[in-house]
């Protein structure tokens, strides 16, 4: 699919929801595993049993920036072998635009991610799509994350 195919089918989704991932357990392993990268060991993540003393929650949370940076895998961007768009030979993460955390996720959650395309539009030899992620929690009304990712797509 050429450039200009992809934008005007995109174009046609605006407004749209676009992507439901599947289920993912927001597990201790995970939030350890972001803690450990991103030098971020605060008790409220990573220590269950003051967690479970001390936290409003009863138990440890997910890192917000640990649950918006779900948005590729959950996203499905990861997979070569399902791009985003016929043709595309790569997908650059360009940044957001706003960024909430309305929710905690307390350990052992799942959470999915809905993407609903907010626009589409032609830049500098890409598509720049921006999407709304919202990051919904099982069993909870609010949600974790929203926020407005900005992609490019390349072909």
């Amino acid at each position: 699919m050429a450039l200009a195919d992809a934008l005007s089918f995109l174009r046609s989704r605006v407004g749209q929801e676009i992507h439901t991932s599947d289920w993912l357990t927001i597990d201790q392993a995970l939030i350890d595993g972001f803690a450990t990268a991103t030098r971020d060991r605060q008790w409220i993540h990573v220590d269950p049993q003051r967690a479970a003393t001390e936290s409003p929650y009863g138990q440890t949370i997910a890192h917000g920036y640990l649950t918006v940076s779900l948005y590729p895998f959950l996203r499905g961007l990861v997979d070569a072998n399902k791009p985003l768009a016929p043709g595309v030979q790569r997908v650059i993460n360009y940044g957001i635009n706003k960024l909430r955390f309305p929710n905690a996720v307390v350990a052992g959650s799942r959470v999915r991610a809905h993407c609903k395309l907010l626009s589409a539009e032609e830049a500098k030899g890409s598509l720049e799509l921006i999407e709304e992620y919202s990051v919904e929690i099982e069993g909870q009304e609010r949600p974790a994350c929203v926020a407005e990712c900005i992609m490019r797509l390349y072909f």
